[in-house]
């Protein structure tokens, strides 16, 4: 071993690169960072920004669907939210937030886009540990529209797993704060590829059903909605059911649900920015009721989208 090192120590130093050079491919779209719009591929953070290395970060994301903004009020009030409540700051209002992801669409060229606002803690020119001593760092960038479930799944519904991970304590974490920390969540969806299902949700610290990487999940039980109120995101397309169950006069609640009230669903479905409304037909390997999606889900789930062309919901993207 010694002599393995002395002998490297012989050897002369690589040489010292001018600039990166990046090998990896990205998604088409625009990004905005550091008062700049640039491409995907150009858009880059520090190894020493405190959101790559301590998961120190918010964020939000909003989708564009045939040239509008769907909801964007809600997503920047959830945004603003989480940077008060983390002590970041950014030299941005509503007003100038909204208009950079505007841009980033329009620049883009994407009429259907998935748009992401965030603003890590930054780094400390010093290095220093004192979080006070970071420059919070704001960015964000659209991309082309993409779901959690695909064609054929939104189709058929989704094969889901419930697994035993146990998503963060709201009193470690604060759910409504928008985060990065998804370990857990990452760790419940290897459990579910394991047994062969297509996405997973976990539990909250209670031994109920949570949420899944990146959506919340309701059920549906003799014509009555209920979905998951403790531990969880509040997520907005999650508040869009309910402001749709309200205009269609159906019953649905927040709170706590076992896995057992899943497995004995009449219908089950899950919501996100990336996807909407989207089916489940199977839990752990066994149907959800017939195995087919249900009225409740498929009623939603239009209502859901014929919602995107209403004016008070939407706001349009100006293209060049």
């Amino acid at each position: 071993m010694s002599r393995n090192v002395a002998a490297r120590g012989t050897q002369p130093l690589p040489p010292l690169s001018v600039s990166h050079i990046d090998p990896h491919s990205y998604p088409d779209g625009v990004a905005f960072l550091d008062g700049q719009y640039l491409l995907m591929s150009q858009a880059r953070i520090s190894v020493l920004d405190w959101g790559f290395l301590h998961s120190d970060a918010t964020y939000d994301t909003v989708h564009v669907w045939n040239g509008s903004f769907f909801r964007l009020d809600l997503h920047l009030d959830r945004f603003f939210g989480g940077l008060e409540k983390l002590r970041m700051t950014i030299p941005f209002d509503r007003q100038g937030v909204a208009e950079i992801l505007h841009n980033c669409v329009a620049l883009s060229g994407h009429r259907s886009a998935y748009v992401e606002m965030l603003c890590t803690r930054g780094a400390s020119p010093t290095f220093s540990r004192d979080p006070r001593q970071a420059v919070n760092r704001f960015m964000a960038f659209a991309v082309p529209f993409g779901s959690v479930a695909n064609a054929e799944q939104l189709q058929r519904g989704l094969h889901v797993a419930i697994s035993d991970k146990v998503r963060i304590s709201p009193a470690s974490i604060d759910p409504a704060i928008k985060n990065y920390h998804w370990l857990d969540l990452v760790r419940g969806l290897y459990d579910a590829y394991d047994r062969g299902a297509e996405t997973a949700l976990i539990l909250d610290f209670n031994g109920n059903v949570a949420e899944g990487p990146g959506f919340n999940v309701f059920c549906v039980k003799d014509g009555k909605l209920s979905t998951p109120a403790t531990g969880v995101l509040p997520g907005i397309t999650r508040r869009t059911v309910f402001d749709l169950c309200a205009q269609a006069g159906l019953a649905a609640t927040a709170a706590d649900v076992g896995v057992a009230a899943l497995h004995a669903a009449d219908e089950v479905f899950i919501t996100s920015t990336a996807g909407g409304v989207m089916p489940v037909t199977m839990i752990d390997g066994a149907a959800v009721a017939d195995g087919k999606i249900g009225p409740v889900t498929r009623q939603l789930m239009a209502l859901y989208w014929q919602k995107h062309d209403d004016p008070a919901w939407s706001s349009p993207v100006h293209y060049p």
